[in-house]
């Protein structure tokens, strides 16, 4: 996945807006350029942008999303994003890229948007795609992650926290979210032990950026991070605390 993709999200209900910004800066060639209350304000910003993907609640006051994507000369690709599948059948007759149920996690919302990249990407040959694997090395102060089809250097001291989310983790640094097919587990081979800690089955954190620590959590970089009851006791004694 190469280049960037204008994204443009339409959604009545504030949370619903959050997590699906959430998720879209998970993905480093998405570049959100409006998240939008109703179809009115979504038909404006697509005067002003070039958009790619169109993220589409369907039930919304004044016009619906389907009623609203009938209107559009020039169609990005949509994926509804919905608590009702009702509408599911009158959606692909329209063509769509996909129909997302509410509440829906990240693995499904990367699985829509790389069905819709995908089919903009020039296809790989079959002997190039062990190449195109997400993959994760180290060196003696900073690790290589290839996904989205390039290479990112990841120093150990920018790195904040790791974040696992069923196959993919993602990557949090102060600059950027880099999210890659791998799984938490064969990270914690990878990372000094001495600069990173495992405090939850879905989290790895830095030590040096840990800033507090209560009951339940830790926080990193102002981020409260769940602690599980089962790594508490190995954390505790990293940090040499009774």
């Amino acid at each position: 996945m190469s280049k960037q993709y204008n994204v443009v999200i339409v959604d009545d209900e504030f949370l619903a807006r959050k997590l699906l910004q959430d998720y879209v800066s998970k993905v480093s060639n998405l570049n959100l350029v409006g998240s939008c209350s109703s179809a009115m304000e979504a038909a404006e910003v697509l005067k002003e942008h070039v958009v790619d993907i169109l993220f589409l609640d369907i039930q919304m006051p004044d016009i619906t999303g389907l009623e609203f994507v009938r209107t559009l000369s020039y169609r990005p690709d949509i994926i509804f994003t919905t608590a009702y599948s009702e509408y599911a059948i009158d959606a692909f007759d329209l063509g769509v890229a996909d129909y997302l149920l509410k509440p829906f996690d990240f693995p499904r919302f990367y699985q829509a948007i790389s069905k819709v990249i995908d089919a903009h990407e020039p296809k790989v040959e079959p002997e190039s795609l062990a190449e195109q694997k997400d993959t994760v090395s180290k060196a003696s102060d900073f690790i290589m992650v290839k996904a989205d089809y390039k290479l990112y250097k990841i120093n150990y001291e920018d790195l904040l926290f790791i974040e696992g989310q069923h196959e993919y983790v993602t990557f949090h640094t102060p600059q950027r979210r880099i999210t890659a097919l791998f799984a938490l587990k064969d990270l914690e081979g990878l990372l000094p032990s001495d600069q990173f800690i495992r405090v939850h089955k879905s989290f790895i954190v830095s030590f040096k950026n840990i800033q507090d620590l209560d009951k339940s959590d830790v926080t990193v970089a102002g981020q409260k991070i769940p602690v599980g009851a089962s790594y508490r006791d190995n954390l505790l004694q990293k940090l040499q605390v009774g």
